[in-house]
């Protein structure tokens, strides 16, 4: 992937899937969007600023175990304002039901004045969950719902249709598909959601996508390719890629076996063998 040559990605279902969170947005009260804690800024759907507008929405930073904490509270910062509240989570380990339904309450309490005002007994907030594939939706649903309300698996594009989830008397949840936007402009975006399992590996050269990786672990988090991998001295991403070959034995016939080292590569980050980090920064972003 290169600047001149972004990924290009709208499957049929994510055509569909926009024009039915269109319709249905109507219907809801706030919006509760979920990003990647790892990459906050580039699990971000533009397409969605223009859907929601001017909604309430709750920013869930999803998988928070995975991404750097002291990052994670800079973003929490940084995406915070009047109308979008933001909570960092571990949505499979950590209880957040309670939480989830007072944030929803304080967002929409302009909304609940305006019922009791006019005698109207205030109803169950709907709340439309929505972002792009594989930051943890489902599995949002599934926790909260306490059954399998909803189809999981670590690959985008599972999710395929709209269901509502009744959370408790207070809160309903629409489920969406993950959709994506059609085209990444800034190619570091796509390497990004690639890494991270957002965009089905068949559409990106894998290569390239261990080279940014490395080149920003290199620069970013100093001796952690040494610790992790047991290696001395790294110089460059091609001296870091061969010395961990060396060191795993990805040889074939005294050279380096290349596949086998990428394969693996992408397989440590994505498994977190290489700890808890953050991707992108927030404050070399004009807005989050």
């Amino acid at each position: 992937m290169s600047a001149n040559n972004p990924i290009q990605w709208f499957p049929g279902h994510m055509t569909k899937a926009k024009r039915q969170m269109e319709e249905n947005l109507k219907k809801v009260d706030l919006v509760i969007e979920i990003r990647d804690a790892r990459i906050p800024y580039s699990s971000k759907n533009p397409m969605l600023e223009k859907l929601i507008q001017k909604k309430p929405r709750l920013i869930i930073l999803s998988k928070r175990d995975k991404a750097d904490p002291q990052m994670t509270a800079q973003w929490i910062q940084a995406l915070e304002d009047e109308q979008n509240k933001v909570l960092a989570l571990d949505l499979i380990r950590d209880s957040y039901k309670k939480t989830l339904v007072s944030v929803a309450n304080e967002l929409c309490q302009a909304l609940i004045e305006k019922q009791k005002r006019r005698g109207i007994r205030p109803r169950a907030l709907r709340a439309m969950v929505c972002g792009i594939p594989n930051v943890g939706k489902s599995t949002m649903i599934n926790t909260l719902a306490k059954r399998k309300a909803a189809q999981t698996a670590d690959r985008p594009g599972v999710t395929r249709a709209l269901q509502w989830i009744k959370l408790d008397k207070g809160l309903e949840l629409l489920d969406t598909p993950g959709v994506l936007w059609p085209k990444f402009e800034d190619p570091q975006i796509g390497l990004r959601l690639a890494l991270l399992g957002s965009i089905r590996d068949e559409v990106i050269n894998r290569d390239e996508l261990v080279q940014y990786a490395l080149d920003w672990l290199l620069k970013k988090h100093n001796g952690l390719l040494e610790n992790v991998y047991q290696i001395e001295s790294v110089q460059d991403v091609w001296d870091a890629m061969n010395k961990i070959a060396v060191k795993r034995g990805y040889l074939q016939k005294g050279q380096i076996d290349q596949e086998r080292l990428i394969r693996s590569l992408i397989k440590d980050i994505r498994n977190d063998v290489l700890g808890p980090i953050t991707w992108e920064e927030p404050y070399d972003r004009e807005t989050a």
